[in-house]
């Protein structure tokens, strides 16, 4: 390593750490209503801990798709650090806004998050956040696109994580908002562990270098259409593959063989295993497809 490759390279993590800051007052001014300080340290919500470490989480992805690539020079790598840097962290933000508005839609997030304390909703923002944050590293990193490119392929990314939502709801044998709002946490673990495969799947397929709409956009849909098909496939073989003899529905929502609740709560265990078998699966089929 040279003196100037060293110079070169604490410019750049200063100019990381700067605009990671940035992302970080941009979080505290859209939930000015609250304060985090007090929520994280004096009230310890752990609810809020999840929420805000998924953040910082996508914030870390998001920007870093801004310092991958060839060098250009300083002052241009660091013009393309400021534009990339500070576009990524207004579409990180307002994909938290539309976890909110869209995903979460039958309850606010913010009561469940601060009153209720409630973990299951703390998990699902942390893997909307995560999910963000590799959609966003694959618009904007890679060679030829500009920042209108980078936005549609955000944009599209958010239709998928959406469009995945109702096709976890429709392989489930329980509603995933009723039962997040029962505070029940192993559902919220689940379901963001399936919001983060299809971030990583809709992420990797955007990654790469821009030669044109129709080249891009069809390798894309291909990866993305892929991942919303494969999603129930892979939480069948979890079932009989990772927990053979038991029914991971059941065991999130807490039932018995006889389908009854009592002495019984979510099995958070089964949980983890779910989240970590999507999220397994996105890097294998991205690794071998």
């Amino acid at each position: 390593m040279t003196i100037d490759n060293l110079i070169f390279g604490i410019i750049y993590i200063t100019v990381f750490l700067l605009l990671f800051y940035l992302g970080k007052l941009a979080y505290h001014l859209i939930h000015r209503d609250y304060n985090l300080n007090i929520e994280l340290v004096e009230k310890d919500n752990p609810s809020v801990a999840l929420a805000v470490t998924g953040y910082y989480f996508g914030l870390l992805l998001a920007l870093g798709a801004c310092f991958v690539g060839p060098s250009k020079g300083l002052v241009n790598d660091l013009l393309s650090l400021g534009i990339y840097g500070i576009q990524s962290i207004i579409l990180l933000n307002i994909s938290t806004i539309l976890c909110d508005r869209i995903i979460l839609y039958k309850f606010k997030v913010k009561d469940e998050l601060l009153r209720d304390r409630n973990q299951g909703t703390g998990a699902v923002v942390f893997g909307t956040s995560i999910a963000s944050g590799f959609v966003i590293y694959g618009a904007v990193s890679g060679e030829g696109g500009s920042i209108w490119t980078a936005f549609v392929f955000w944009a599209l990314g958010q239709i998928l994580l959406v469009i995945a939502t109702h096709v976890y709801n429709l392989m489930i044998s329980f509603d995933i908002h009723d039962e997040i709002e029962k505070d029940n946490v192993a559902a919220g673990i689940a379901f963001s562990g399936a919001l983060i495969s299809m971030g990583i799947i809709v992420g990797l397929a955007a990654e790469g270098d821009f030669y044109s709409w129709s080249d891009n956009l069809s390798t894309f849909c291909k990866y993305a259409l892929l991942g919303l098909v494969v999603l129930p496939f892979i939480r069948m073989l979890t079932d009989r593959i990772l927990l053979p003899g038991v029914s991971l529905s059941d065991e999130i929502v807490g039932l018995k063989p006889d389908k009854s609740r009592e002495e019984r709560g979510p099995n958070t265990g089964a949980a983890y295993i779910e989240a970590f078998s999507y999220i397994a699966g996105s890097f294998i089929i991205f690794w071998c497809i």
